[in-house]
């Protein structure tokens, strides 16, 4: 769980006092992996479960607090946004049936949760994205009001200095600036933890690296974000930019984003990824600490290392390494963070069986990567992986395979002889690994999502379509089936309870034009894509004004037709606009009242969408009455 109660280090005095507890950390920790005090004789796993809170409308719902209240379960924490909430679960011995264990809480929470969110009129849903999410939602209201998240996007925009700007490319395209971190809260992930001992931390950190392509291609579960379909896993690209400090400039110089999957193989031992780390990235949140961890050292005590463990919270590692003590006891592990939540638990567990089999079952070829594998090949795998998931091809030990090849003729038996090794129950080893195998040959929670999306994008408005396949993934997840057993959408009307808002009907595919514009050209264009409403844009991008068919035909019938006359000279300058929270009923009585054909959505004065009578008639009363 996330530290609270902290500070933005860069407003405060006590940054040196915090940088020198940072520094005394280390040496503790140095110290404590020489003198043997760090955990080597046992295995744990652990994990961490983020969901997404829907309304009946199966909208991003506000109401974390109040449901987190109402739980009252310490397994339970908040998220950055309101709209998510996180379990974490117990961590277990790596034994017999441990991952049946595991896998029984977490439904246990699940349903506890569940009940407890009907209370409150909500719905939960494990999903990468929540398909449903629009830019309402990423505005500052909807950031968990606790001084840890303020701190943090202060600092962060800080460290940039600008507004954070989103640039993914992929079936779609999303191109968008954004004033906070808050569309880092779009992600939600299952966080998977494993024990590793400190004289093997950096071997099996490798290793981790090295299979963290294969496992996310057969794995990946958020390919929507606003509507566009990006990447398989567009977390993964997401995630970095959404928080991203780096600045652009005239100079060439690289820089490394504090998301980052890294630029080398590591070394060392964990102390030496930890003053890598420190070295690279600025102290950006500090906090009050009472004693000093030299102090607790040579006192005989184990330090819990507050420093070194807040700043490592401020660094997202897709395979982070990881401090903690418990029960008295120090130890080290490894935190699996590029694992979407969802499609089902049975999904996850699945991936999470496959991930401790392959850490366990590392062969002694892989013990130092350096010698067997570029460490660029690993980086392009994940990359390649999150793009393009199951239909990646990847490069692994000099050879090209498919995702789905690699699993099955390479990796599945290396997971099977590790959940042996670690006396894992071999009915729990077959059905988990069965789900992995049967994804393999059919498809992953991103490949259910899109096949669905795109069908029905075929006969309805977007939004609806984002709603109907929500709700489809929440009915889907109460039978506890996995992906590859999920049946396709089939939409009932009736079924979908209307949208309400004209953000939620409005189009932002817009054709625009520019007041310096040809008019003849402007207007041939309209008639030649039957466009009968069409925004002009002036400096900036801003709504300057209308063309209309109207004006159109008036222009084209004008003896005074020049061909030197611009968009400025004809289009309507006085717009009547409203905005994407603006109720629709309101539009249509705006629409009535000044006999408009259209009405441009803006933001700022800068349009980001348009109505048009088509669009309002199934949401007009008064006509289907």
């Amino acid at each position: 769980m996330g530290e609270h109660k902290v500070l933005s280090t860069l407003q405060y005095k006590d940054r040196a006092k915090f940088i020198a507890h940072l520094l005394n950390d280390i040496k503790a920790l140095e110290q404590m992996l020489v003198q043997g005090l760090i955990e080597d004789d046992i295995v744990r796993i652990g994990a961490e479960q983020e969901f997404c809170l829907l309304t009946p409308h199966w909208r991003p719902s506000d109401r974390s607090e109040a449901i987190l209240k109402a739980i009252d379960d310490p397994h339970f924490t908040t998220e950055l946004a309101r709209y998510n909430l996180e379990i974490n679960l117990d961590p277990v011995p790596l034994t017999s049936n441990c991952f049946s264990l595991m896998e029984s809480q977490l439904n246990e929470l699940l349903l506890k949760a569940g009940n407890t969110a009907k209370q409150h009129d909500t719905y939960l849903l494990l999903t990468g994205i929540l398909p449903t999410i629009s830019k309402k939602e990423l505005e500052f209201y909807y950031m968990t009001p606790q001084p840890r998240y303020w701190a943090l996007n202060d600092m962060m925009k800080e460290l940039r200095g600008s507004d954070f700007q989103l640039y993914i490319k992929g079936v779609d395209d999303l191109s968008i600036h954004h004033d906070s971190v808050l569309f880092e809260a779009c992600n939600t992930s299952f966080q998977m933890h494993l024990q590793i001992a400190p004289q093997d931390f950096i071997s099996s950190y490798n290793w981790a690296q090295a299979i963290s392509g294969p496992i996310l291609g057969i794995s990946t579960n958020s390919p929507l974000l606003l509507g566009r379909e990006l990447w398989d896993e567009t977390r993964i690209a997401l995630f970095q930019q959404s928080i991203d400090t780096r600045f652009s400039s005239y100079a060439l110089k690289d820089q490394q984003a504090r998301v980052s999957f890294g630029t080398q193989w590591e070394s060392g031992s964990i102390a030496d990824i930890y003053k890598n780390d420190i070295a690279i990235h600025k102290v950006i949140l500090s906090k009050d600490i009472a004693r000093d961890s030299m102090d607790i050292l040579e006192e005989g005590g184990i330090p819990k290392l507050p420093a070194l463990n807040l700043h490592n919270g401020t660094i997202y590692k897709w395979n982070r390494p990881c401090y903690g003590v418990g029960g008295g006891k120090a130890h080290v592990r490894i935190e699996n963070r590029y694992i979407a939540s969802g499609p089902s638990t049975l999904d996850e567990m699945a991936t999470f069986v496959f991930w401790v089999g392959l850490m366990i079952g590392r062969p002694s070829t892989f013990d130092h990567m350096p010698a067997v594998m570029d460490f660029r090949d690993a980086k392009s795998n994940f990359i390649k992986a999150a793009r393009t998931g199951k239909h990646s091809v990847l490069h692994w030990m000099g050879k090209a395979y498919s995702v789905k090849d690699l699993i099955l003729k390479e990796l599945l038996p290396i997971a099977h002889s590790g959940l042996k090794k670690a006396g894992i129950d071999p009915a729990d080893i077959e059905r988990f690994l069965k789900v992995i195998e049967v994804r393999a040959h059919g498809i992953t929670g991103s490949q259910w999502m899109v096949q669905n999306f795109r069908k029905l994008r075929k006969t309805m408005k977007k939004d609806d379509a984002l709603r109907i396949l929500t709700k489809a993934m929440y009915e889907a997840q109460q039978t506890e089936k996995v992906v590859n057993e999920w049946p396709q959408v089939k939409y009932r009307a009736g079924a979908l309870s209307s949208a309400h808002l004209v953000g939620h009907i409005m189009s932002t595919q817009l054709f625009t034009v520019k007041e310096n514009d040809l008019a003849s050209l402007a207007t041939s264009v309209m008639e030649w894509k039957n466009v009968h409403h069409v925004p002009v844009e002036g400096k900036g991008g801003m709504l300057s004004g209308l063309l209309t068919w109207t004006h159109m035909k008036k222009h084209q019938k004008s003896e005074n037709n020049s061909s030197t006359l611009t968009v400025a000279d004809i289009m309507v300058r006085d717009v009547t606009t409203v905005n994407s929270d603006t109720p629709i009923s309101h539009a249509i009585a705006l629409m009535k009242k000044h006999e408009f054909g259209c009405l441009p959505v803006v933001k700022d004065n800068e349009m980001i969408g348009i109505i048009t009578i088509k669009d309002v008639i199934p949401f007009d009363n008064d006509r289907n009455s």
